[in-house]
């Protein structure tokens, strides 16, 4: 009997603290008349009853598409897509967070180095922040200053080279840039080179070195890339083929190896045009791994062999959206927030506890042009 009632007090504790679970969502958005965004939009989700709530305006400032949240949870960092002031490319630009509302105050603002900056992450210790422009085929490194501040760019590497499609691929085009779990390597996906370039960092000095490349399909076009928690794989979509690659990792050197490619469409529409893929997610629990369809207007949900990381498609869920780009798992794993650029809207998705397919919670906002979403803890 005492048994019973511990582990019904534990069951019950457990429920009263799961239901105070707040975030802070923050959207990353397109800034322009058919939007009608003014920046970077801020929500507030209960993982408990996963509802979020309307957006409003969290900080005014042009097209930030891409996000990162330093780990201190003190400032938020944006590449935006438009021309810094007398810079030769686009912006990157510091934010604080202001508690509780959760709203944001720019520090400062660098520039890009290259035209078209789309993506920005961190090291894990938070003093480094790295930026891929897709528009000028280049990545660049800042040092984060102890207020928060951007300094630098401390390294800028041109891309070279092209691949097969002589459209999209005449030049480099750099989509992405992604530590390792070790916080010892970032890996750039090239769209316009078909290659995942690695580089060696050094996050104190806010600097990076070239440490080698793994080439991809010919044509693929390589965009984002997601490491499985157990640190042995990373995930690549590629955006051209509709396909995600599977890459085992060996954290002693660095070196990425191409294991398999799957594609991220079911069989009746495979080969179709006009399709691309967006984002790539691996569920903490190792089991699972989702990639965005762009017009398809799907997420692909895969199980993924934690032994091998091969991956197998078992649903291609509606995005609930017209062209979803980012989305992200809450911190419970429970819910999936997606963004919707075309259609202007952020939809709230339900995972499965046991497969991890995705289902519709009907819970849909406006956020103009949002292509970007990030968790924060609430106060």
């Amino acid at each position: 009997m005492k048994s019973s009632l511990l582990a019904l007090t534990l069951v019950c504790l457990a429920s009263s603290a799961s239901a105070g679970d707040r975030w802070l969502v923050y959207f990353g958005c397109y800034t322009n008349a058919k939007t009608g965004s003014k920046g970077i939009h801020l929500s507030t989700f209960d993982s408990a009853k996963g509802t979020l709530s309307d957006a409003v305006v969290a900080a005014e400032t042009g097209s930030p598409s891409f996000l990162a949240l330093h780990p201190s949870g003190k400032y938020l960092y944006a590449v935006g897509e438009m021309a810094s002031a007398g810079g030769k490319g686009g912006a990157v630009s510091a934010f604080a967070v202001n508690r509780p509302d959760g709203t944001l105050r720019l520090i400062n603002q660098a520039d890009s180095g290259g035209n078209g900056p789309c993506h920005i992450s961190l090291d894990a210790t938070g003093h480094m922040a790295m930026v891929a422009n897709y528009g000028g085929g280049s990545v660049a490194s800042y040092q984060i200053k102890a207020d928060g501040s951007l300094a630098g760019p401390v390294t800028f590497v041109q891309h070279e080279g092209s691949s097969v499609d002589p459209q999209r691929q005449k030049g480099p085009h750099a989509h992405s840039f992604n530590r390792s779990p070790d916080n010892r390597y970032a890996f750039a996906c090239d769209l316009g080179l078909d290659k995942v370039l690695t580089y060696k960092i050094d996050p104190a000095a806010g600097s990076f070195t070239a440490s080698g490349s793994v080439a991809l399909p010919h044509g693929s076009g390589p965009r984002h890339f997601a490491f499985h928690p157990s640190g042995k794989f990373a995930f690549v979509n590629n955006e051209m083929l509709m396909t995600v690659s599977t890459l085992n990792y060996a954290a002693d050197t660095g070196t990425l190896t191409l294991l398999d490619t799957v594609s991220t469409l079911p069989l009746e529409d495979q080969g179709k045009p006009g399709f691309s893929t967006a984002e790539t997610v691996a569920h903490p629990n190792g089991k699972v791994v989702y990639v965005s369809n762009r017009t398809h207007d799907t997420i692909a949900v895969f199980a993924c062999d934690p032994a091998t990381g091969r991956l197998k498609l078992i649903q291609n869920a509606p995005a609930e959206g017209s062209i979803p780009r980012n989305f992200n798992l809450d911190p419970t794993g429970q819910w999936m927030i997606v963004a919707h650029q075309d259609s202007n809207t952020a939809a709230v998705l339900k995972v499965d506890p046991e497969t991890g397919k995705l289902s519709s919670t009907g819970t849909k906002i406006k956020v103009g042009g949002a292509v970007c979403v990030r968790f924060l803890a609430a106060d």
